[in-house]
C-alpha cells in the first residue's frame, strides 16, 4: 500500500484526511482509496479543493474552520477514524492573523511557548494521539510522488555542478538546523538567496535580480522532520518561479521532498530545460 504506514498498520480501519487547500490532498485520497483504504474527510473550510470533496459522499465528510480544533476532533470520533493523515496548506495569514480558535485550540495555544506552525501542528497531533487516532506520515500514499535518486529530467549533472551542489546541501543543511528554511539558492559557491518565512517562490523570483547562469535550487528537510505535517514540497508554481528566477538546476533532497504530481511536472522541466537531480538522503 504504501512504505510510509506503520507495520502493525489496520487495513480494515478508518483513515480520516485533516486536509487544507492545495492539489496534492485529492492525489493522496485517490491513491488511497485505490488501495481500498476506508477514508474520510475533515476539510478546513473555504481552502479545500472542489476536485478532493468531490471524491467523498456527504456522509464521508465534514468541514471545519481553522482553529476549530474540538469539532475537528469530535469528527474523527464520529467517523470512527483509528488514523488520520493531515495533508494541503492553510495559508500563514489564516493559520497566525486569522485564527479564531474555539476552547480547545485556545487553551492549545495559550500552553505554547513558542508558536510557529511546527509548534502548532505539532500539539494538534497530539490530541489527536490523546483520543486514540494516530498521525500518519504525511507521505503516506505518495510513494510515487517523491524525489528519487539520480536525474528526473534530461540532462547530466557535471562533475563541478556536483561540488556547488554538495555545497549548497551543506549550507542548505545549517539554515534547516537553525529552522530559518528548507531551500536556497546557490552560485559556484556562493549563496545568492535563502528562504524565509516568504517561502520558496518569492526566494526563488528574487534571483532574477543576479543576471547569471550557473544558479542551483537546492532543497533539503530539517534534522528533525516531522513528517507528520510537513514534507517539503516541489510543483508547477515552483517550476514557474524557477523560470522567473533564470535557475535551471534543481536538487531535491531524495524520498523526503514531495513532487506534487510528478509526471507532469516532470514533462514540464524538460519543456522549460529545467534539470531536476535527487540527491541521496542525508
Amino acid at each position: 500500500m504504501s512504505k510510509f504506514l506503520p507495520k502493525d498498520f489496520d487495513a480494515t480501519a478508518t483513515v480520516a484526511m485533516l486536509s487544507g487547500r492545495g492539489e496534492y490532498p485529492a492525489i493522496q485520497a485517490k491513491n488511497a482509496l485505490q488501495a481500498n483504504t476506508k477514508l474520510r474527510l475533515i476539510g478546513i473550510e473555504d481552502e479545500v479543493a472542489q476536485e478532493l470533496s468531490a471524491l467523498f459522499t456527504d456522509e464521508q465528510k465534514a468541514f471545519v474552520k481553522v482553529g476549530q480544533l474540538g469539532k475537528a476532533l469530535k469528527t474523527a470520533k464520529h467517523f470512527g477514524a483509528k488514523y488520520i493523515i493531515f495533508n494541503g496548506q492553510i495559508p500563514p495569514k489564516r493559520l497566525f492573523g486569522g485564527l479564531s480558535p474555539d476552547l480547545k485550540a485556545f487553551l492549545i495555544l495559550a500552553s505554547l511557548k513558542k508558536r510557529n506552525a511546527e509548534t502548532i501542528f505539532g500539539a494538534i497531533a497530539n490530541e489527536f494521539e490523546k483520543i486514540g487516532v494516530s498521525v500518519l506520515d504525511a507521505r503516506t500514499f505518495l510513494d510515487d510522488h517523491l524525489a528519487h535518486e539520480g536525474m528526473m529530467t534530461n540532462g547530466n549533472i557535471k562533475s563541478a555542478e556536483t561540488d556547488y551542489i554538495n555545497h549548497g546541501i551543506e549550507v542548505a543543511k545549517e539554515i534547516a538546523r537553525l529552522d530559518v528554511g528548507q531551500g536556497l539558492v546557490v552560485r559556484k559557491g556562493t549563496v545568492l538567496a535563502v528562504e524565509g518565512f516568504d517561502g520558496t517562490d518569492k526566494m526563488l523570483r528574487r534571483c532574477a535580480d543576479f543576471d547569471t547562469k550557473g544558479k542551483i535550487f537546492v532543497k533539503t528537510v530539517k534534522p528533525n522532520q516531522d513528517y507528520r505535517f510537513d514534507v517539503p514540497a516541489f510543483g508547477m508554481r515552483t517550476l514557474e518561479s524557477l523560470q522567473i528566477g533564470g535557475i535551471d538546476t534543481v536538487a531535491l533532497e531524495a524520498g523526503k521532498t514531495m513532487i506534487i504530481n510528478k509526471p507532469l511536472v516532470i514533462r514540464e522541466a524538460n519543456r522549460l530545460g529545467i534539470r531536476i537531480y535527487g540527491y541521496p538522503a542525508k
